[in-house]
């Protein structure tokens, strides 16, 4: 069982949820009528790029959501950063052990632009670093943490609960407590339709122990990154960990509930759902909602299978 399980841990860690499938053709900008729309949640209205701005300058911390392999959100997530002025940013791309090195690479005089190749990027199973560099280098002098979880830490998460791999400090952001029944099938449903229904139950609830881990891990490499520069921090990480409910604000809040949290979920519209309603209806756990277009991919299912 647990070399299945570690078989299965590495697709999980780079193609979870689809959503790191290669680009090819990129659907044309207005092909879906929702495309561009920036959407506040619990005001129910559209507002502007330059409103979403304001309004992530007065949190303590952001979340910036992704699809992965999606240019146009990498695109908008530099557009913010070079306009935010933060004195932190997390990744969830770069592992935590590369955080030393990087400040190391800069000090000696290497540019942010240059960071991917520094810390083998190639290597790490992200989309190209092309699509990534730009929001690398939109905020000239943010401290730069690393948000990536080990792939060890996961394992033992997977088999011995995520307060145990996360150590010292796991009751801070809540790992102690268990989560809540309804919320915990949600997830385990989650994470199986993630995995093409591979898994067998076991399997999903390791996962979902592996999940809790790098939501608290990437709380903490957010404080980091605020500690390090002194001020307000940024999270540039996958729409599942930008989620208010089960992902990264709720470890921040978790930890201080007096935090000023604000989530940015960038949501891929899908074909045949054209009215906001069919988005709404199903919720949106964030709070905006930037939509776009969604590339081309092949079935992801396919090969996993």
């Amino acid at each position: 069982m647990r070399l299945v399980v570690l078989a299965l841990l590495a697709p999980w860690l780079l193609v979870l949820a689809a959503c790191m499938q290669p680009v090819s053709v990129l659907q044309p900008a207005g092909l879906h009528p929702l495309d561009a729309t920036l959407w506040d949640v619990a005001r129910a209205e559209p507002i502007t790029p330059d409103t979403l701005t304001e309004r992530l300058r007065t949190a303590d911390f952001a979340i910036l959501g992704e699809t992965h392999d999606n240019p146009v959100h990498h695109a908008r997530q530099a557009w913010l950063l070079a306009r935010l002025g933060v004195a932190g940013i997390a990744f969830e791309m770069v592992p935590e052990a590369s955080e030393e090195g990087i400040q190391v690479f800069l000090d000696q005089g290497g540019t942010r632009a240059e960071i991917g190749p520094a810390i083998g990027w190639a290597r790490l199973g992200w989309p190209d670093w092309s699509m990534y560099a730009p929001v690398f280098a939109a905020s000239e002098s943010a401290y730069i943490a690393g948000a990536g979880v080990a792939r060890l830490r996961l394992t033992q998460a997977m088999a011995a609960g995520a307060a145990r791999a996360f150590g010292t400090g796991a009751r801070a952001y809540g790992l102690d407590r268990p989560l809540d029944t309804g919320l915990r099938r949600a997830l385990q449903t989650e994470m199986a339709a993630a995995f093409c229904d591979t898994l067998t139950p076991e399997m999903t609830a390791g996962m979902v122990e592996a999940q809790r881990l790098r939501g608290a891990r990437m709380a903490h490499a957010l404080r980091r990154a605020a500690a390090a520069g002194g001020g307000r921090a940024v999270l540039v990480a996958g729409n599942v960990h930008a989620r208010r409910g089960s992902g990264v604000p709720g470890y921040l809040r978790a930890s201080a509930p007096e935090t000023a949290v604000l989530s940015l979920g960038q949501i891929e519209v899908v074909e045949g759902a054209e009215s906001l309603a069919a988005y709404t209806e199903a919720g949106l756990d964030y709070d905006y909602v930037w939509f776009s277009n969604a590339p081309t991919r092949e079935d992801p299912c396919v090969e996993l299978r």
